[in-house]
């Protein structure tokens, strides 16, 4: 294996689909509803979770303390929270990549603190390897699990379409845009087959333009396909416009300060409105409630 495919992560599992559920908000509560953060809803077993959650960079000095939060099947949740703040730090405690100080990571309802390649994990480059055609760049964790070429192929094709990528089977990285390089790369996610996925800032090596067609193409598929989410950010307007809850994160650790989960806010979608979710009235609701969090 080349050190670029190593860094591919293909070791584990990549992006996951839960089972397609319902996603237009009925029944949610109104946009910009801020509670304290207790783990998950109510209403059944959450595909991923942080009970108390309480990480160390250094073994001594904390940087987040007691996190609890949940993502639900079929949901696609953000966090999002100042730079600096332990955000990715929480993703790799999520990923099974460090051990935290105290507190546990429930998959599905079992403990997996500690335990990696449960959960897929997708990172802000798209990390296309540019001697590769995008169906086989793709196709590359699959053949390095094992699967014979034509079939991984073959396992593939059909999903161009779906991911926007009709068209683009045989072309090399270097002839997509960005946002189309992302979407490859989501489809390389998507293909380990793993049911929870944790996405750190992938949209934010993007222009404004093309970032924000991109998470509403994402908000699209995550519909459609059931996917059980939990993206990182620190654009609030990003946050807002995917999820269905925003948890945000508080404090300043590089002042002794450990980040904690300072509220939830539940985002009603308004997917249908004329010009999009961005100019409703819910949208500046949630986001008003995640800015004043923020502090």
């Amino acid at each position: 294996m080349s050190a670029a495919e190593k860094n591919l992560g293909v070791g584990s599992p990549g992006a996951g689909l839960a089972a397609a559920r319902p996603a237009d908000g009925a029944g949610r509560p109104d946009a910009g509803a801020s509670r304290p953060s207790a783990g998950a809803p109510a209403g059944g077993v959450s595909a991923l979770a942080a009970e108390g959650l309480t990480l160390s960079w250094d073994g001594e000095a904390l940087v987040t303390e007691g996190i609890d939060l949940a993502v639900m099947p079929g949901e696609v949740c953000c966090l999002v929270g100042r730079s600096g703040c332990g955000k990715t730090t929480i993703l790799h405690a999520l990923a099974g990549l460090t051990t935290p100080v105290s507190g546990r990571v429930l998959l599905h309802g079992e403990d997996v603190t500690g335990c990696p390649g449960r959960v897929s994990y997708m990172l802000q480059k798209d990390l296309l390897l540019p001697s590769r055609r995008i169906i086989d760049n793709v196709c590359l964790p699959l053949v390095l699990g094992g699967m014979r070429r034509a079939e991984a192929r073959a396992k593939a094709e059909p999903l161009f379409e779906r991911f926007g990528l009709a068209g683009c089977e045989l072309k090399w990285p270097s002839e997509l845009s960005g946002g189309m390089r992302q979407r490859a790369a989501f489809l390389r996610t998507y293909l380990m087959g793993a049911d929870v996925t944790l996405l750190d800032e992938p949209f934010s090596a993007l222009d404004a333009l093309t970032r924000v067609d991109v998470r509403r193409w994402f908000v699209g598929v995550a519909r459609e396909l059931g996917l059980s989410a939990l993206v990182i950010t620190h654009d609030v307007d990003e946050a807002v416009s995917m999820a269905s809850r925003v948890y945000v994160l508080a404090g300043a650790p590089s002042a002794g300060e450990p980040s904690h989960v300072a509220g939830e806010v539940v985002v009603r979608r308004a997917d249908d409105a004329p010009g999009g979710f961005e100019l409703t009235d819910e949208f500046l609701a949630a986001k008003r409630e995640v800015m004043s969090l923020l502090g």
